[in-house]
C-alpha cells in the first residue's frame, strides 16, 4: 500500500464522515497482518526470536528478577485471527514483553524534581500525542505511582475508546491506570504499540474490559492478548512505513479540513448576507446563486438545518416574494381582524382585553416593506390561552390529554399521549377548546416551538402549551407557524421565558410579541415558496444521505480491495 494508492480515490471517499480515521486503522490493521513492508528471507523468522525470548524469561527467573512464566504458542491454544506471514508467528503479549511493571513509588519527596509524572489527560485521545509534559514539582502527588523507563510502552487500560498509547521517550513515574509494557529481546517498542493500537487489539480490549462507571482492562486479559510478532529486523521496516503513511493521513485531513473551512466560510458568508441585506434587488440575485449552487455549498447536515431557518428569517422580512402593489396593505388587513374581534366581543364568544402596548421604533429591529405593518401577536389573535392548570387524573383510555413533549418535536405526537375522561375533557373546553387550525405553543420547559392543530379530533392540552386562536379568514395559519417558529420570534420567547429550573413563558409576555404583518394574498405567496424551498432542503438532506453513503461504500471496497491485493487474507479486517 502506498501514497498513491490512498490519493486515488480520496476526492469521492472523504466526503464519508470518518474516512481520514478509518484509513488510520486500516494502516494499522495492515502493518499487524505483515502487509504493509516487504519481508525479507534473510531475516531472522519470528519463531526464532521467540525462542531467544523463552531463554531470556528463564535466565530472569533463575535470577529471580521475574516469576517463570511458559511461553504460548498457536498449538497452545492462542487465538489467531488472521494467517501471517511464513516468517512471523503468533503469541501472547505477555509472551513477549512484560505486562505491568510492579516497581512503584508512593510520594514525589521520594523522586528528583524534575521526574516526569504522567496522567491520562496528558495523552491526546486516539493520536497518542503526548500534550503536556508535567514535572513532579509542578505535579506533585501522594497516591502511589508507577516507574517506567525511556523506551516502555505506556498503555492506558482505562476506557478502550480512548485509545492512549505512548512510548516513553525518557523515564519517569506513571499513575496506575497506565501500565508500563518492556518487551524482551529488543523488541521494538514502536511496533509494540502499533499492535496495542490496532483495530486487532481494540476489538479484543472493547469485549474484555469490565465495570460499569469506570471500564479497564484486568491484567490477565491484557497479557492473554493476542500478539502477531514478525522478524525483529522487519519491525523497525513497519514502524517506518507506518509513519509515513500518517503523515499522509495527516496531509489528508488537512486538506479535508481546509476544503471544509473554506465551504464554511463561503455558506456563512452567504447566510450573512441572505438574513442582512439591505438591497431588495441585490439581496435576490445573491438569493438565486446561493440557491442555484445549494448542492455544492452545503454538505452536513446541521447546515440544512441553518438553511431552513434562513427561508424562515426571510420570509418575515419580506426578502423572500415580490411584494405586488395590488395587494391590501397589512394595516387595512389589521382594520377587518378588529372589526371581527369586536363582533365576537359582542356575541359574548371571547373577552375584551385591555389594549396591547403600542410598538416603539427600539422595538422594529429590522425594516420590513411598505405593504407590510408592525403589530403585536396578541392583535391578531382572538384568543391566547393555556391549558389546565392542575394535573388531571389519567385513566387507560379516553380524550388526549397534550403536554410538552407532545409537541417539541414540531409536530402533534399522540403515540405517547396520556388520557382523561370526557368528564374532564368537557371541563377544559369551557376555557380551552384546541380546533383545527389553531397554534400550539410551548411555553414551559422547552418554549418557543409552534405546531398547526392539523388534526380533526378531540383533545385537551396542560398548562405547558398556549393556545392561540385568530381569525382564519384573514389571516394564513401556515404563514403564522413560520412567523412564530422564525429565529426573530423565538429569541423573544427566549428572552421572555422565566424562571431557573422550570422555565415558563407567561401568556402576557406572549400578546405582547412584536411581529411583521404582510398583506393577506403575500402570506399565501411566501407559505408557497417556503413549502418549495422546505421541498428542496429534503432533497438536499436525501442527496447529502446519498452521497456520504456511496463514499462510506466506495472507502469499505477501496479498503477491502488493497487488502484482498496481499495474500493470506483469511478474514476480515477491523476499520
Amino acid at each position: 500500500m502506498n501514497a498513491a494508492g490512498l490519493l486515488q480515490h480520496f476526492d469521492r471517499i472523504s466526503e464519508a464522515p470518518d474516512a481520514v480515521p478509518r484509513l488510520r486503522r486500516f494502516i494499522l490493521d495492515l502493518a499487524v497482518r505483515g502487509k504493509l513492508a516487504e519481508q525479507d528471507p534473510k531475516d531472522e523468522p519470528a519463531a526464532k526470536l521467540l525462542e531467544r525470548i523463552r531463554a531470556e524469561k528463564v535466565r530472569l527467573a533463575k535470577e529471580g528478577k521475574q516469576k517463570k512464566t511458559v511461553i504460548g504458542s498457536v498449538e497452545d491454544g492462542i487465538d489467531a485471527p488472521f494467517s501471517l506471514p511464513p516468517t512471523w508467528t503468533w503469541g501472547c503479549l505477555g509472551d513477549v514483553a512484560q505486562y505491568g511493571l510492579s516497581e512503584k513509588v508512593d510520594s514525589n519527596k521520594d523522586i528528583a524534581v524534575d521526574t516526569w509524572v504522567l496522567d491520562l489527560e496528558d495523552i491526546e485521545k486516539d493520536t497518542s500525542r503526548l500534550i503536556e509534559r508535567m514535572p513532579s514539582s509542578a505535579r506533585p502527588f501522594r497516591s502511589t505511582k508507577t516507574i517506567f523507563k525511556r523506551g516502555d510502552v505506556l498503555f492506558g487500560k482505562l476506557r478502550p475508546y480512548l485509545n492512549k498509547v505512548l512510548v516513553a521517550d525518557q523515564d519517569g513515574v506513571c499513575t496506575t491506570e497506565i501500565i508500563p509494557i518492556r518487551g524482551y529481546c529488543e523488541l521494538v517498542p514502536e511496533y509494540v504499540k502499533l499492535v496495542l493500537k490496532s483495530p486487532l487489539t481494540m476489538a479484543r480490549v472493547d469485549r474484555l474490559m469490565y465495570g460499569m462507571k469506570m471500564p479497564r482492562l484486568g491484567t490477565g486479559d491484557a497479557a492473554a492478548l493476542s500478539f502477531p510478532l514478525p522478524p525483529l529486523a522487519e519491525q523497525p521496516r513497519i514502524v517506518a512505513k507506518v509513519d509515513e503513511l500518517m503523515v499522509l493521513c495527516d496531509w489528508l485531513a488537512a486538506a479535508q479540513a481546509e476544503r471544509e473551512s473554506r465551504r464554511d466560510r463561503v455558506v456563512a458568508a452567504s447566510l450573512h448576507r441572505l438574513n442582512n441585506g439591505a438591497d431588495p434587488h441585490a439581496h435576490r440575485e445573491h438569493a438565486r446563486f446561493y440557491l442555484r449552487h445549494l448542492p455544492r455549498l452545503t454538505t452536513r447536515p446541521e447546515e440544512i438545518q441553518q438553511l431552513r431557518q434562513t427561508v424562515v428569517n426571510l420570509a418575515v422580512r419580506g426578502k423572500l416574494v415580490r411584494q405586488d402593489p395590488k395587494d391590501e396593505a397589512a394595516p387595512k388587513l389589521l382594520e377587518r381582524i378588529q372589526t371581527e374581534k369586536e363582533q365576537l366581543v359582542r356575541d359574548r364568544k371571547i373577552r375584551r382585553h385591555d389594549p396591547l402596548p403600542l410598538i416603539g421604533v427600539d422595538e422594529e429591529p429590522f425594516s420590513i416593506p411598505e405593504s407590510w405593518e408592525w403589530t403585536r401577536l396578541g392583535t391578531i389573535c382572538s384568543v391566547i390561552t393555556d391549558g389546565a392548570h392542575h394535573t388531571p387524573k389519567y385513566q387507560e383510555e379516553g380524550i388526549p390529554f397534550l403536554s410538552v413533549k407532545d409537541v417539541s418535536g414540531g409536530t402533534i405526537d399522540f403515540s405517547r399521549t396520556r388520557f382523561i375522561s370526557e368528564t374532564a375533557h368537557r371541563e377544559l373546553c369551557k376555557r380551552c377548546m384546541p380546533e383545527f387550525g389553531d397554534i400550539l405553543l410551548t411555553k414551559v420547559g422547552t418554549t418557543g416551538i409552534a405546531v398547526t392543530v392539523d388534526v380533526d379530533r378531540d383533545f385537551s392540552i396542560f398548562v405547558s402549551l398556549a393556545l392561540l386562536k385568530f381569525s382564519q379568514p384573514n389571516l394564513d395559519r401556515r404563514y403564522l407557524r413560520h412567523l412564530i417558529n422564525s429565529p426573530f420570534v423565538t429569541q423573544q420567547s427566549a428572552d421572555n421565558t422565566q424562571g431557573i429550573g422550570n422555565k415558563n413563558l407567561v401568556l402576557r409576555l406572549i400578546n405582547q410579541f412584536v411581529i411583521p404583518l404582510p398583506p393577506l394574498a403575500e402570506q399565501h405567496r411566501i407559505v408557497a415558496k417556503v413549502d418549495e424551498l422546505m421541498a428542496l432542503c429534503e432533497r438536499l438532506k436525501a442527496q447529502l444521505t446519498a452521497a456520504q453513503t456511496e463514499s462510506r461504500r466506495l472507502l469499505e471496497a477501496t479498503l477491502h480491495q488493497a487488502l484482498s491485493d496481499h495474500p493470506g487474507n483469511d478474514h476480515d479486517a477491523h476499520f
